[in-house]
């Protein structure tokens, strides 16, 4: 009995006879035998970021550009943001920076300060002893008592009156180096001088102008008339919108009330390689506790602390930055929340081809990033343009940094990414079972 055996058919004669493998025009590429890349072939690949956000960008992309109006609404929308962000910021920054010019102008190593004084336009008056006593301890030069009062300047050209800073102190003594003031120290010793802040308000008069007209010329400050020499700098403030610099003899002739042993600050310069924390701890050991002692950078913090603490300001320009972005965020959110709504369609088919909700999650942040950017950039322009104009008309300095550049974008881009979040929510709608 023989048996047969069935031979099966070898792959090329189950082809037709014009396949490319039996014609020979087809060759396999090497390719198709190499072995598949490995995780770790594909984790080194250095274009892998750019492949992790380039489609989803460029998705984004042309959906916003499909609708013109809409994106610039939300390129609107997010600059009003930026802009108002930058001003509230500005306003802020402007605030504390003028409250402190005085104090950062005055340039001493230590200063002696009553306890509860609040800020330095109300004063607590303290003793004018501690600065004899202060004396005592070897590393300190010179202690220089500070009188600081508020009085009434009349307006040479017009004869309107206007409540002036006035700053009492021993000029020659060199622990205060306000810009200008070293010329001037001679003429201030003459009695009835002053000197005038050239950075105050226009409303105390062209002070400027009439010195080189007229060159020294007398104004009547309070009931009594001074004789301006010459012009420093300091900056007006909330406190105070100019200020004038004179001798302590002139200041006690101008403001008679005031007891020469009561003083508002007393200004050390410490000796050269003085230890200043040291002094510091010194100094408070030996002094009264109805003085403090503080560097110039913690009298600076003080002072912010007041108008960022006890006074409402602070608080309003902050709460006005926070509407400014959520203003934002809501016309964010809306853009792309219409946008999400009218291409639901889109993301079912791009569900349906496989595409995972973490993939179209790319594309609505990456819609985000792209709205923050283009919303930025011209916020800022327009923001740097309205710095220089609000900072000529008040006065106060408003001066657009980097750090506050960036602090801003990354505010807009938070913003923008926080509505991109909750606009994914509609995403979930996106089920191709139900599209179709």
């Amino acid at each position: 009995m023989s048996t047969s055996i069935t031979r099966a058919p070898a792959p090329n004669d189950r082809l037709l006879p014009w396949a490319p493998e039996r014609t020979g025009e087809h060759t396999r590429p090497p390719s198709w035998d190499a072995p598949p890349p490995t995780r770790e072939r594909r984790r080194a690949s250095p274009f892998q970021p750019l492949r992790f956000l380039a489609l989803p960008l460029r998705l984004a992309w042309r959906q916003l550009r499909a609708e013109k109006a809409r994106l610039a609404s939300a390129i609107a929308g997010v600059m009003f943001a930026c802009v108002l962000v930058f001003m509230q910021l500005g306003f802020r920054s402007a605030l504390f920076d003028s409250a402190t010019a005085l104090i950062q102008n005055m340039r001493a190593d230590v200063f002696l300060m009553h306890p509860l004084t609040t800020a330095s336009f109300k004063p607590e008056t303290f003793p004018r002893a501690r600065a004899h006593q202060a004396l005592a301890l070897p590393d300190v030069q010179a202690a220089v008592p500070v009188y600081l009062a508020q009085a009434s300047w009349r307006n040479p050209e017009n004869g309107s009156k206007r409540a002036v800073q006035l700053i009492g102190f021993d000029t020659e003594a060199g622990v205060m180096d306000f810009p200008g003031l070293a010329p001037l120290v001679d003429t201030l010793k003459r009695p009835d001088t002053v000197a005038f802040d050239a950075r105050s308000r226009p409303e105390f008069g062209d002070m400027t102008r009439l010195l080189k007209e007229r060159g020294p010329f007398e104004v009547q400050i309070g009931n009594r008339m001074m004789e301006v020499t010459g012009l420093i700098e300091i900056g007006p403030s909330f406190g105070a919108d100019g200020n004038v610099v004179l001798s302590e003899v002139n200041f006690r002739r101008l403001i008679k009330e005031r007891q020469v042993s009561a003083v508002d600050l007393v200004a050390i310069k410490l000796k050269p390689g003085a230890d200043l924390e040291a002094t510091k701890r010194r100094l408070a050991e030996l002094l009264p506790r109805d003085v403090v002692v503080l560097s110039q950078a913690e009298l600076v913090k003080w002072e912010r602390d007041y108008w960022e603490q006890a006074t409402p300001i602070g608080f309003i320009f902050a709460f006005g930055s926070l509407m400014g972005l959520v203003v934002g965020m809501v016309i964010v959110y809306q853009i792309l929340f219409s946008d999400i709504s009218g291409h639901l369609r889109e993301y079912a088919t791009l569900k349906a081809m496989g595409y995972t909700n973490f993939f179209l999650s790319r594309a609505v942040l990456s819609a985000a990033l792209i709205l923050a950017v283009l919303g930025f950039l011209p916020g800022l322009g327009l923001s740097w343009l309205l710095y220089d104009q609000v900072g000529q008309a008040t006065f106060l300095p408003l001066n657009m940094t980097m750090d506050r550049a960036t602090t801003v974008f990354l505010l807009i881009f938070a913003m923008c990414g926080l509505a991109g979040l909750l606009a994914m929510r509609k995403l979930r709608d996106a089920d191709p079972a139900d599209m179709f």
